[in-house]
């Protein structure tokens, strides 16, 4: 498994924004400026992120984008599940994957399975709170 640069990106503007707290809407200019991102590879990003409700956008004067929650309700793995579409590390694990005909007889499927759950259980345990601490 590896991360994309969406799942990065997105974790690195969501930390930006919980640190930016108190300043209300934050310019998405002035996001991709100190995140060295591009404006229109963030706008991307940030369309995911508010279609989820994490965060918060608005337009024109005075606008840009804000966290919906505390830094501490914003887990890892749910952020990474939403932008990369599955942390599964083989494809019939992944949500949709059509059943797969070998699942009764795969001597395989345990270690993958338990592989999954490991990766989700650990990315689950780290907030955007956790990942603000030095």
């Amino acid at each position: 498994m590896m991360i994309s640069t969406r799942g990065r990106y997105a974790l690195r503007v969501l930390v930006d924004l919980a640190e930016q707290g108190g300043q209300g809407y934050l310019p998405m200019k002035e996001l991709a400026a100190r995140q060295g991102i591009s404006p229109k590879y963030l706008e991307r990003i940030l369309r995911l992120l508010v279609g989820a409700q994490l965060v918060a956008g608005v337009q024109g004067k005075g606008g840009g984008y804000r966290l919906t929650r505390a830094p501490e309700d914003y887990r890892v793995g749910e952020i990474l599940r939403l932008t990369e579409g599955s942390l599964a590390p083989v494809a019939c694990l992944a949500g949709g994957a059509p059943a797969c005909d070998r699942a009764a007889d795969c001597r395989t499927l345990p270690l993958w399975t338990g592989l999954e759950k490991t990766v989700n259980d650990y990315l689950d345990r780290f907030t955007l709170a956790d990942l603000m601490k030095r």
